[in-house]
């Protein structure tokens, strides 16, 4: 099971003024791959802005509050944002957690095509997720 960084997700209630902040100060790149992969009908219809500098993404996403209500699920990503990390196992990494003692959420395949995702805590109450692109060809 391998992991890797993959994305850090900012929340904010004006993406256009985030989205221009990091093209224009940081020089960021529009991110081509994932505006038409998004699931916007299972809890998560919000505005989000996609950059990278070519090798990490920045998913800058509408706060929601209400996310994990419509989900029923205890962790809400977009409320606070979250870093994510991608696995090639998602199944194998949820028996780590569990075997680690870790409780988490899982939102299964629902804000991108392909996505399996789960979210938990660290330690200080920041949001992690772990997903696995099962549409993504193996590296």
């Amino acid at each position: 099971m391998k992991i890797k960084l993959h994305h850090v997700n900012f929340c904010t209630t004006d993406v256009p003024a985030m989205d221009a902040f990091y093209r224009t100060v940081l020089g960021l790149e529009p991110e081509p791959s994932l505006a038409a992969g998004r699931v916007t009908t299972d809890g998560y219809a919000g505005e989000v802005a996609f950059v990278t500098d070519g090798q990490t993404q920045l998913h800058l996403a509408e706060r929601d509050l209400g996310v994990g209500f419509r989900t029923k699920n205890a962790i809400n990503p977009v409320e606070r944002g979250h870093v994510a990390f991608r696995t090639d196992d998602i199944e194998a990494f949820k028996r780590h957690l569990t075997g680690q003692g870790v409780p988490f959420s899982d939102y299964g395949a629902w804000a991108m095509n392909g996505w399996e995702q789960i979210f938990f805590h660290d330690p200080e109450g920041n949001v992690v997720e772990v997903h696995q692109d099962r549409s993504a060809k193996p590296d």
